[in-house]
């Protein structure tokens, strides 16, 4: 009943992942390393890593990026690698990207998954162990494509809409049985409201659906200065996080600088009495891109320029 790919709390602080339309819409040059350990002392719990980068290309109109995402839930490792790239065009005071991403998917299984009911193997399970006897281990690589519209004004508002796995392929190795690979749906959009230029709220919106279940999720951020923010997520019937984060500017420049995060989940569904929480760290870092030098003028103090 569950969705395959995993889920972040500060998606804010993680577009490219779900939308390849985002690459290169910031006009920055940005590294971002988020890991996630989910449902703590829950055993064979979710633990992800995640790193991207996006950058625009010089003075084209085009974004490239990169995910790399390592992701294991029990016995199941999944690997994701997918380079992107977007044509921006210029719409009002931001940029429309239209982007996709190709890749490769690997995904592989222990045979170690123990049936919760002994003697009720199923063979569609790869790997399931029963009474010393298993399923064949599933252990694959297959291609991966995705794509996404995103619009963006940096600090002021954004939207995407884009989707994962688009061939929806089955995953099967020799003697093993398949994995259907479902195709993710995204909605993620935000909106920062600056009564003065100190004080800024920013609400977000993720919702994320397989068309067999959907999420969403709900988030609320205040910032100082661009500096220090805080913020909560609700995710529906799922959890409630809080979280900290702390951007370092550059003198002059909004978009340079060291960013760090922190959120935990507090878990609201029927399996809060088996974990103490859910903890996500974030580290990000963009530079800005360099625009035309100013001109220099020079005059002749004799003819009084």
């Amino acid at each position: 009943m569950a969705q395959q790919d995993p889920q972040f709390t500060q998606f804010m602080h993680c577009k490219l992942i779900y939308n390849p339309g985002y690459a290169g819409t910031s006009d920055a040059y940005c590294f971002n390393v988020l890991y996630r350990q989910q449902w703590v002392n829950f055993k064979g719990a979710p633990k992800t890593m995640l790193f991207s980068f996006d950058a625009p290309v010089g003075a084209l109109p085009m974004g490239v990026g990169l995910n790399f995402m390592n992701d294991q839930i029990g016995p199941i490792k999944t690997t994701f690698l997918r380079l992107a790239l977007s044509f921006k065009y210029p719409i009002g005071p931001g940029n429309l990207g239209i982007g996709a991403d190709v890749g490769m998917f690997k995904l592989g299984t222990s045979e170690d998954w123990i049936v919760p009911e002994p003697g009720k193997i199923d063979n569609s399970i790869p790997g399931a162990y029963d009474n010393g006897s298993s399923n064949p281990a599933l252990n694959k690589t297959s291609y991966d494509l995705g794509a996404g519209v995103f619009y963006q004004i940096p600090n002021s508002f954004y939207v995407g809409l884009s989707a994962t796995h688009l061939t929806a392929q089955d995953i099967k190795s020799s003697g093993s049985p398949k994995y259907d690979v479902a195709r993710h749906y995204y909605v993620v959009a935000g909106y920062t409201i600056k009564p003065n230029p100190v004080h800024w709220i920013t609400p977000n919106i993720k919702i994320k659906s397989d068309a067999a279940t959907t999420q969403m999720d709900f988030n609320l951020t205040y910032s100082y200065n661009n500096s220090l923010s805080i913020g909560v997520t609700y995710r529906l019937e799922d959890a409630v996080a809080p979280m900290i984060g702390y951007r370092v500017n550059k003198p002059g420049s909004k978009l340079d600088g060291l960013k760090i995060g922190y959120s935990y989940d507090y878990t609201l569904s029927r399996i809060k009495g088996y974990t103490s929480g859910t903890h996500e760290i974030m580290l990000g870092y963009c530079i800005a891109k360099g625009g035309k030098k100013p001109q220099t003028v020079s005059g002749n103090v004799r003819f009084l320029n």
